[in-house]
């Protein structure tokens, strides 16, 4: 067995200063006080970590810190935006960003980001999958902020994630507080952690209204939005239908139109995530928002953070009202 080799992450950890100060005492750079080029010094030389990567680097003429940004798949509108505001914000802190998508398959994701580290990347920014990640501790690597999700197996981590559990109940007491009471839930793998908190707002605000929740209304593990499509369609069908329903992630939101699409029934419909053309239908898309460069930038600066405590942060979220979530259930 291999040992790991150090990374500019663990000098910076050992060192208690930022991955920027390790990536200029590195690099030659100047501007950086002797007390803290000599505790970086000091570091590499306890760690034993090697400045030849750095030299290589310096030889392409590249002297930025290098960022991994692991998600689920880029052609998903949320996954895209994130990716632009995770690069403007290391831009800010003149980092570079490389990007891999694994498609909803936990060992591409586990290969993805192995891959990354043999390759040098110094930190990594990782939505995780509804995989058990209890692996990563073993594995070691760069330093690892998740983002959006929980990661499954681990105690200890840093995460940026909204607040999922509160969206789900204001996007459900907004129904309700129309006059809904049969709400179906439309919503994909509950094992992400994301996903199992906006269900359970969806339940709490239910409880609360005194509503109880109909099991023959929820559908869990839908992908796509043809799959959304479908489902919202059997669901209209039922001799009891819903008069409204919740989507827990942009694409189910898309389904939920595309099966409406034709039909004469009028639902109530929220989305969790906004998307492009919310606004554009009509009526338009009400939806549960946040300001993903907000999500970005808290990872961002986690990872060049050097504090060692793991820590969580969580971004507020808003419902936005535009006509869908405020059509009366149709008796």
């Amino acid at each position: 067995m291999t040992t790991r080799k150090p990374t500019m992450a663990d000098v910076a950890r050992h060192a208690g200063v930022s991955l920027k100060t390790v990536s200029r005492v590195v690099n030659q750079e100047p501007h950086v006080r002797a007390s803290l080029q000599q505790r970086v010094h000091d570091s590499i030389s306890a760690l034993g970590f090697r400045r030849n990567e750095a030299a290589a680097r310096l030889a392409r003429g590249a002297t930025m810190l290098t960022l991994g940004l692991v998600m689920e798949n880029i052609s998903n509108e949320f996954y895209a935006r994130l990716a632009a505001a995770v690069e403007a914000a290391a831009a800010e802190h003149e980092a570079l960003v490389v990007f891999g998508s694994y498609e909803e398959r936990p060992d591409k994701e586990r290969m993805l980001i192995e891959s990354m580290h043999a390759r040098g990347v110094d930190a990594l920014i990782v939505v995780p999958s509804a995989a058990d990640h209890s692996w990563l501790a073993e594995h070691g690597g760069p330093r690892t902020v998740f983002v959006d999700r929980v990661p499954r197996g681990l105690d200890r981590a840093d995460v940026v994630m909204l607040d999922d559990e509160r969206g789900g109940r204001t996007a459900t007491a907004h129904l309700l507080a129309h006059g809904h009471r049969r709400i179906a839930l439309i919503s994909d793998d509950d094992g992400l952690s994301s996903v199992h908190h906006r269900a359970r707002g969806y339940r709490a605000a239910l409880r609360e209204a005194g509503v109880a929740a109909d099991e023959a209304l929820v559908v869990r593990g839908v992908f796509d939005p043809g799959r959304v499509s479908y489902e919202v369609g059997r669901l209209l069908d039922l001799p009891g239908p819903p008069t409204a329903f919740f989507a827990t992630n942009n694409r189910a939101a898309i389904g939920v139109l595309q099966a409406l699409r034709g039909r004469p029934e009028r639902p109530a419909y929220v989305g969790f995530d906004d998307f492009a053309l919310a606004g554009l239908f009509s009526p338009g898309v009400t939806v549960v928002r946040y300001d993903i460069d907000r999500l970005a930038r808290g990872a961002v600066e986690l990872l060049l953070d050097p504090v060692r405590e793991p820590r969580r942060i969580t971004v507020p979220v808003e419902l936005v009202a535009r006509g869908s979530g405020e059509l009366p259930p149709v008796v």
